[in-house]
């Protein structure tokens, strides 16, 4: 989020909806095809209930923002918000509540004076890696004589998208299959509906790359799309080794005719 709005207020629009629409295609590409190579997944039935649904809505609304004028306007970007919030609200009417026990010895209580500290340094950091991977995206893309649009879908993209592929990573390996395809899934959901949305109530978003409109977007799409029938085919409720390989290979075949 603060990538993109960064990106915005300087100007560089094509990093702000870059950045998105490549993290979205890297969390399922990447991400979620490396997370299938370690361990299969079983999926529950929330993602099709709720979870798909909305990640499918999403794109398709971004889609149909983009198509329109070429731009994110401070209405659609309220439309994003207020489309999450009714999403959360949704998620925590659905869900029951789970009481979660503690171990008494590991439970330590946190003093204010060191929250505060680590929320202003965690701020402050935030801030400053924004500023750098931005600047850093510029002038590179300037240096390498490409497009904006190519770093922000690729390098700043893949960049956002190393805390997911982290911790989805870790959860695959402990076995958690929801917290990993949750956490894509999630992730997908929030870059459109929270980045952009927030993105574009700051600062409108206008003068979007072509090729985001008329490329990237529509795999934008099919990688939405494509998890459905994955979970369905060919074992219900399942993605294992074979898809993994299946959607490495498609976000590499994006990436090579994105730089080219």
């Amino acid at each position: 989020m603060i990538v993109s709005i960064k990106a915005a207020l300087d100007g560089f629009p094509d990093i702000a909806v870059g950045n998105v629409v490549g993290s979205n295609i890297g969390n399922v590409g990447l991400v979620l095809g490396i997370v299938l190579l370690i361990n299969a997944i079983n999926v529950e039935t929330n993602f099709y209930k709720t979870d798909w649904p909305m990640k499918m809505l999403a794109s398709v609304l971004l889609f149909f923002f983009l198509i329109i004028d070429g731009k994110l306007s401070r209405i659609e970007g309220f439309i994003f918000v207020l489309l999450l919030v009714a999403f959360l609200v949704v998620l925590i009417r659905q869900n029951k509540k789970v009481e979660i026990e503690l171990d008494e010895d590991t439970e330590t209580e946190m003093s204010y004076f060191k929250i505060f500290g680590f929320l202003a340094v965690g701020g402050f950091a935030l801030w400053l890696g924004s500023e750098l991977l931005v600047d850093g995206a510029v002038s590179l893309a300037e240096g390498l004589g490409v497009s904006k649009r190519v770093i922000a879908i690729t390098v700043v993209s893949i960049g956002t998208s190393v805390p997911e592929l982290a911790s989805s990573v870790i959860a695959a390996i402990k076995k958690e299959s929801d917290i990993s395809i949750g956490n894509i899934i999630g992730s997908n959901i929030f870059n459109i509906l929270s980045v952009l949305g927030f993105t574009a109530i700051l600062k409108p978003i206008e003068n979007v790359d072509q090729k985001i409109m008329t490329f990237d977007i529509y795999w934008l799409l099919a990688f939405s799309f494509i998890l459905l029938p994955l979970v369905f085919l060919p074992k219900r409720n399942n993605l294992s080794f074979k898809e993994g390989i299946l959607l490495v290979l498609a976000y590499s075949v994006f990436i090579y005719f994105t730089i080219q």
